[in-house]
């Protein structure tokens, strides 16, 4: 079973980057297709970014797609979401998820990280 633990949020200015990590414990990280999800204060939780198990297919909601890239490295156990052109509408807590065997259900989830855009 894997574990999740993200960094790497924090404040940048409107159309700055900021790279995400999340890092995974566990032996069977590979099994895992792998999310990236945020959640802004009064709205729903929304899909971001998601990868498949090798990181060959890319998901990308309308909203960030052209602007973020999800990739992994299941040599080192670990997910990145690269945001570049960030807007103040990208600030929220960005959570990591894990789909073990891409059942399509998210089951495994990282505590967060805050990520704030300014103007």
């Amino acid at each position: 079973q894997v574990r999740l633990v993200e960094s790497g949020g924090g404040l940048v200015q409107a159309g700055g980057s900021l790279r995400l990590s999340c890092a995974a414990s566990g032996r069977t990280f590979s099994n895992y297709a792998m999310g990236w999800f945020r959640q802004a204060p009064g709205k729903e939780r929304e899909f971001v970014a998601g990868t498949s198990r090798c990181g060959g297919r890319t998901f990308y909601a309308d909203s960030v797609k052209g602007r973020f890239t999800i990739s992994r490295d299941n040599t080192k156990n670990t997910v990145y979401l690269q945001m570049n052109s960030l807007k103040p509408e990208d600030t929220a807590v960005y959570y990591c998820a894990a789909d073990y065997m891409e059942r399509r259900a998210y089951d495994l989830w990282g505590q967060g990280t805050q990520v704030t855009v300014s103007s």
